[in-house]
């Protein structure tokens, strides 16, 4: 799923290639993706993008008259910037949002439809899509620390609520993770302050670098290869290969859809996190530690 520094490269080069542009029309391959039907889609036709700006993994075309287009990628959704009247691609194309300079084609890999386009009208409006979560950019230690210890959550649930913080998801959560040296699993209200302040320190330095780096990847073009498994992460996606910081294999625990990437050595003190199913499978087989693991 795109995150926040993904989202953030998208709307830059949104606003570059787009700012002040007119929008002459949408349109939908897939019905399915459009989930409003007031104010009429028609209405954008002809209307002048204002600006581009983000609510969560959200991202927001705002145009004249108060009008927003508001697309969430969820998962497997993405943009491509095509020559203009560009065809939508069979399969995977679901919309397209057509101007003089070219295309944005809305597409989605496999065969769910998540990917939804809402078409909303003034902010009391759009601010629904708000769910409140933290923006880190603009957070102090203090409203860090206020935010995650309002519940009691694992930190990889804290860290991937977009009601707690705002634009994290399953990728950059591990890196963040490995990055303070805490287990996914530990409970936020048992941090120290001296863990907060660490956790909040590589919550932030994470974003901003991932940011950089794809702003640098991406240059004056599009961002076209959005993913959420990234050469040079350090854990993500990277389950059995050394971890970076000690050598020691990443580890993975897999849960309905979801998967988390973490070093044992680094952020548990040896322990293995048991991953449900396989630990059920293997019951006294199941390697407790890192060094049973290795041995």
């Amino acid at each position: 799923m795109p995150e926040l520094p993904d989202v953030v490269v998208y709307l830059e080069r949104m606003q570059a290639l787009l700012g002040n542009a007119r929008l002459n029309r949408i349109r939908i391959a897939n019905p399915f993706v459009l989930r409003s039907v007031d104010p009429p889609l028609t209405e954008v036709e002809g209307r002048r993008v204002r600006n581009f700006e983000r609510i969560g993994k959200r991202i927001v075309m705002g145009l004249d008259d108060g009008l927003f287009l508001v697309v969430h990628l969820m998962i497997a959704g993405r943009f491509r910037w095509r020559k203009p009247d560009a065809a939508i691609p069979k399969g995977n194309g679901l919309a397209a949002f057509d101007f003089d300079a070219g295309s944005l084609i809305l597409t989605e890999a496999g065969k769910k439809r998540r990917v939804s386009l809402h078409l909303v009208r003034g902010r009391e409006t759009l601010a629904t899509f708000d769910r409140g979560g933290l923006e880190i950019s603009q957070a102090t230690l203090e409203s860090f620390r206020a935010a995650l210890i309002r519940d009691n959550h694992t930190l990889k649930r804290a860290l991937t609520d977009q009601s707690i913080l705002s634009g994290i998801g399953n990728a950059y959560s591990d890196e963040i993770l490995l990055r303070a040296k805490l287990s996914p699993f530990k409970q936020t209200q048992s941090l120290s302050e001296d863990e907060l302040a660490t956790l909040f320190e590589a919550t932030r330095s994470t974003l901003e670098e991932w940011t950089e780096r794809l702003r640098a990847e991406t240059g004056n073009g599009f961002p076209e290869k959005v993913t959420a498994f990234r050469q040079g992460m350090a854990v993500h996606g990277r389950y059995r290969k050394p971890c970076p910081m000690c050598g020691a294999p990443v580890q993975r625990i897999v849960y309905a859809s979801n998967e988390a990437n973490y070093c044992a050595r680094c952020q548990t003190g040896g322990k293995l996190l048991a991953d449900r199913a396989l630990s059920r499978l293997l019951k006294k087989n199941w390697p407790r530690r890192i060094e049973e693991l290795e041995g």
